[in-house]
């Protein structure tokens, strides 16, 4: 009699939590500690919301269309992160060697333009030691409102 009331009690405390079906895999979830979240202290890196290799491969592609174009307009939180990635690819050029050359060359997508990069940089950029881009914000996007700037090369 005991277990049938103790069973009753367990079933009506689930259904007062929102669970419709009683399951022992829910408690042991719970019990073992899968469903802890840890915060991310000291991890700061723009996701933009795309697994690493999507995120990578849109990082590389604003990277070449900034130093091809000198300005491209995206949203903000892009181009907060591209900042990183172009700055260091006007260190490369400015750096000048072999190997600069070929890290340059693994991270932009055009030959040609790390060739005229390692060419213009050293004279365009010789007295400066850092920050090569300037990010400008804008209007909000039309659609969704999204926070809009343009990044550009200083």
């Amino acid at each position: 009699m005991r277990v049938l009331a103790l069973l009753a009690c367990i079933v009506a405390s689930a259904a007062a939590f929102g669970v419709s079906s009683f399951t022992g895999s829910t408690i042991t979830a719970v019990s073992n500690g899968s469903s802890l979240s840890m915060m991310r202290h000291r991890k700061k890196l723009a996701k933009l919301g795309k697994p690493a290799d999507q995120r990578k491969a849109l990082l590389r592609a604003l990277t070449t269309e900034v130093i091809r174009h000198g300005r491209i307009k995206t949203t903000l939180v892009r181009a907060k992160a591209v900042r990183k990635h172009v700055d260091h690819m006007i260190q490369l050029g400015k750096r000048g060697d072999l190997h600069a050359r070929r890290q340059a060359m693994g991270w932009i997508y055009d030959k040609d333009l790390v060739h005229s990069l390692f060419e213009a940089a050293p004279e365009r950029y010789s007295e400066r030691e850092g920050g090569y881009t300037r990010v400008l914000r804008t209007m909000p996007r039309q659609g969704d409102n999204a926070k809009m700037a343009v990044i550009e090369l200083v």
